[in-house]
């Protein structure tokens, strides 16, 4: 199970094959956008494909970095998207006020080592707990993972 920091270079990495989208726990973004609406859309394809004077000048990125730049398929980038925001996927922060800075890791794994749930029984059970939701959300569960 993964958390995901940065909309563009997980998007990209699911895009890539790099994370399966089943993986994702949950990306927390820096972004505040509707993958449905068309020009917002456009905006984040245009600000992530490098950047353009385009997207600026439509008041959508003062400076994207460009994440997606060398990239034609925006159809897989857009149907990423959307599979992440309609299943609950997609958190941004900034839909409620809240700005958060550019983190410099792009994956957390939601895993535990086996030392922590045994000497916390605590944790044992909110990992138990975790692993009941993440079931009932059809996320495979990499039992080997160490």
């Amino acid at each position: 199970m993964k958390i995901g920091l940065s909309y563009s270079r997980c998007v990209r990495d699911i895009v890539d094959g790099k994370v399966d989208i089943s993986d994702v726990l949950v990306l927390i973004t820096r972004t505040d956008f509707d993958p449905h609406d068309d020009e917002q859309w456009r905006g984040i394809w245009i600000g992530y494909g490098g950047g353009t004077d385009n997207a600026y000048s439509q008041g959508f990125f003062s400076h994207s970095n460009p994440e997606w730049a060398g990239y034609h398929d925006e159809d897989r980038f857009r149907s990423v998207s959307i599979e992440l925001w309609e299943s609950g996927k997609l958190h941004q922060p900034r839909k409620f006020g809240v700005k958060p800075a550019r983190r410099p890791e792009i994956w957390l794994e939601t895993v535990l080592p086996d030392s922590e749930m045994m000497n916390r029984p605590a944790v044992k059970d909110a990992w138990d707990h975790f692993q009941t939701i993440a079931g009932l959300t059809n996320v495979k569960l990499d039992k080997s993972y160490r």
